[in-house]
């Protein structure tokens, strides 16, 4: 979904005519209308917005963050906020946070300002969170139905916070025209609106450059932005009652690690409670459960029917028939009445164990009094 946005080549005042500058083009009509000492200053000026304040080198403003009318005004974080550990974690748990909740829509999001600046995934990630389905068209390729798609969606999103004391620092604008600040803003209240089973960092802030344009010239101011505060009332607890579809095994395992090892012996407890009965034993869980042989079995067990041998891959050997056994397991699941596990069967296969953690939870909640 992700596209790596294009950028304009470096650029190289002394080696260009004046009029083919980028500074020329901004001025447009103005600039070629001034005298020549004026488009001196205007270039002179432009030079300073660029090369401006806290870091001069490090301040990467392309020329088509420059080309702005009248009065019009565009910000960007400055390139060292963007290094900031802190800064870097936030977007990493959004988008792991957004991943998660899109699971069952196939939906991977890799960079928030290419994939959430349509509306394509904010509207699917509302109303997930929501549990409503918003009135807007399933695809739109043109800038204005984009335009109308977010503002549909943004608006909804306004009646859900705005009750609750929440400030707007995002508008339809700014998302579609891919500002990450926004973007942010807007993520972070949606993840605190509802609760999201997630750690945010605290206390993060970033510096933005501002460029206004102001009777021609260039301006530029440098702000700080917080991002977020303190999230401690909304940290999840694993032991604390938690919605079935909403776990909390990120944060069991970012932050209560020292409980991780009393969750997999309650689950190796479980499971070996029925497997004991085919004389099979599990130790493992990150690796035992990973071609889906002792899953399906275990299905069978529970359910107390007998799986045919031809339905799936006894002594599987490849990946492939290893994720056939995990999908044709998480289908007996389903026909047991559980619902389909947010885990993906290729996280089962890749011994991930937060994946397979929270599929064996899912049985253990539903055939915990099975004898």
């Amino acid at each position: 979904m992700s596209s790596a946005p294009i950028r304009s080549p470096t650029l190289r005042p002394h080696r260009m005519k004046k009029d083919e500058s980028f500074l020329g083009k901004l001025g447009g009509t103005l600039a070629r209308k001034k005298k020549a000492k004026e488009v001196s200053d205007l270039q002179e000026e432009g030079k300073n917005a660029i090369n401006a304040p806290m870091n001069p080198s490090a301040v990467d403003i392309h020329p088509e963050d420059t080309l702005l009318e009248e009065n019009e005004e565009r910000t960007m974080i400055d390139p060292n906020s963007k290094e900031d550990p802190k800064f870097k974690e936030l977007i990493k748990v959004l988008i792991d946070w957004i991943n998660d909740v899109l699971v069952e829509e196939r939906i991977i999001v890799k960079q928030l300002e290419e994939d959430l600046y349509d509306g394509q995934v904010l509207q699917k990630l509302l109303e997930k969170l929501a549990d409503r389905k918003l009135n807007v068209a399933e695809v739109t390729q043109s800038e204005i139905g984009q335009k109308q798609k977010l503002q549909t969606v943004l608006e909804a999103v306004h009646d859900l916070l705005r009750p609750h004391g929440w400030t707007i620092k995002w508008n339809v604008d700014s998302i579609h025209g891919k500002n990450l600040i926004s973007i942010l803003h807007l993520l972070v209240a949606l993840a605190m609106h509802f609760r999201a089973p997630i750690r945010l960092p605290e206390h993060v802030s970033v510096q933005v450059v501002v460029v206004r344009k102001r009777e021609g010239l260039l301006q530029t101011t440098h702000v700080t932005e917080e991002l977020t505060t303190t999230t401690d009332v909304f940290i999840l607890i694993f032991f604390f009652p938690v919605k079935p579809e909403r776990d909390a095994f990120d944060t069991l395992f970012d932050h209560a690690p020292d409980k991780l090892s009393v969750v997999k012996k309650s689950l190796i407890t479980f499971v070996n409670k029925h497997l004991n009965k085919l004389n099979l034993e599990v130790t493992e869980l990150e690796t035992q459960f990973a071609d889906g042989v002792y899953l399906v079995l275990l299905m069978g067990l529970l359910e107390d029917y007998f799986v045919p041998l031809h339905n799936f891959y006894l002594t599987p050997e490849s990946f492939d028939q290893k994720v056939h056994n995990v999908s044709f397991a998480f289908e007996l699941m389903q026909d047991g009445g559980l619902k389909k596990p947010k885990a993906r069967p290729e996280d089962v296969v890749n011994l991930d164990l937060k994946s397979t953690l929270r599929v064996l939870y899912n049985l253990f909640t539903k055939y915990k009094n099975v004898e």
